[in-house]
């Protein structure tokens, strides 16, 4: 049985109308795993000791991300300007000091905080889906 032309575009709409998931941008995937990772380390640190393995958890989540950004901008094909590299390496190194610091009860966890929600305002200042 051959398909008329108005069958066929019928089974068209509905194959593409019902998308599984909507489709991000590198840059809203990025988002999605800065404020994913803010929010459990924010809950944690709000537990306080009974929320120290969440913390653990959370802090090596944290210190992975930033190690991945450090990792990025390092590569000669980045196509971030320069200071903007620096600046991001720079917090990365931050990152994996201050986390031990935290680790150890000798810092508390705020200033990773405001650095990766500042991360989130400079991605967010961009449409991302």
């Amino acid at each position: 049985m051959l398909e008329t032309p108005l069958h066929a575009h019928a089974q068209a709409l509905h194959a593409y109308s019902h998308a599984a998931a909507p489709i991000r941008t590198a840059r809203g995937a990025e988002y999605e795993v800065i404020a994913r990772i803010t929010h459990r380390l924010r809950d944690a640190a709000r537990k306080g000791k009974r929320g120290y393995p969440e913390l653990v958890a959370a802090l090596s989540d944290n210190r992975r991300l930033w190690t991945t950004l450090a990792a990025d901008v390092g590569q000669a094909g980045n196509g971030l300007p320069d200071d903007l590299r620096a600046r991001i390496f720079y917090l990365a190194e931050f990152t994996e000091k201050h986390s031990r610091l935290v680790l150890r009860g000798k810092a508390r966890v705020t200033p990773l905080l405001e650095i990766n929600v500042a991360i989130l305002r400079g991605l967010g200042s961009r449409p991302h889906p």
